[in-house]
């Protein structure tokens, strides 16, 4: 995994500043789980100011676990922006659909998507492992998951 802006996966899609909130720190630590040692430290320190001792340690786990399988399994390298960029790449912005959707309760949708960034075999896993990192991600950024909608809701 890696930066690249012409590579990719790494195209600007969106802006930090117009995802939930919860969002954007999940991009953010992606970013900083790919530093290495250094960002991976600060992410463990930020779950443990936020969380109690043992649910800290499993949210760092389910969150180290995830971005693990996804480097593995990965047909190509994950490619994302730097930590202070304000772009979300196209690469991040699948993540963080990921997270969303199957921490919303949606497994199936969840695991077509891992299907973006990993190998089909390795979906389902993928899926319920993002489900558990978004529902913390949610949790400490106090937001909800997304209501279901009607079928056939339009939204524009």
């Amino acid at each position: 995994m890696s930066y690249a802006r012409h590579t990719r996966g790494g195209a600007a899609v969106a802006a930090l500043g117009h995802l939930a909130p919860w969002e954007a720190a999940l991009i953010v630590n992606l970013r900083l789980w790919g530093e290495g040692p250094s960002g991976q430290a600060q992410i463990r320190r930020e779950f443990a100011a936020a969380l109690r001792d043992t649910e800290a340690e499993r949210a760092w786990h389910d969150f180290d676990d995830l971005m693990r399988r996804i480097a593995a399994t990965a047909p190509r390298p994950m490619v994302w922006h730097p930590v202070g960029c304000s772009s979300v790449g196209a690469d991040e912005c699948v993540f963080a659909h990921l997270v969303g959707t199957a921490s919303a309760g949606h497994l199936g949708d969840a695991a077509l998507i891992a299907t973006l960034l990993v190998g089909a075999a390795h979906a389902e896993h993928v899926a319920l492992l993002a489900g558990e990192v978004g529902t913390c991600a949610r949790r400490l950024h106090q937001s909800p998951p997304d209501l279901p909608k009607r079928p056939g809701a339009r939204l524009h």
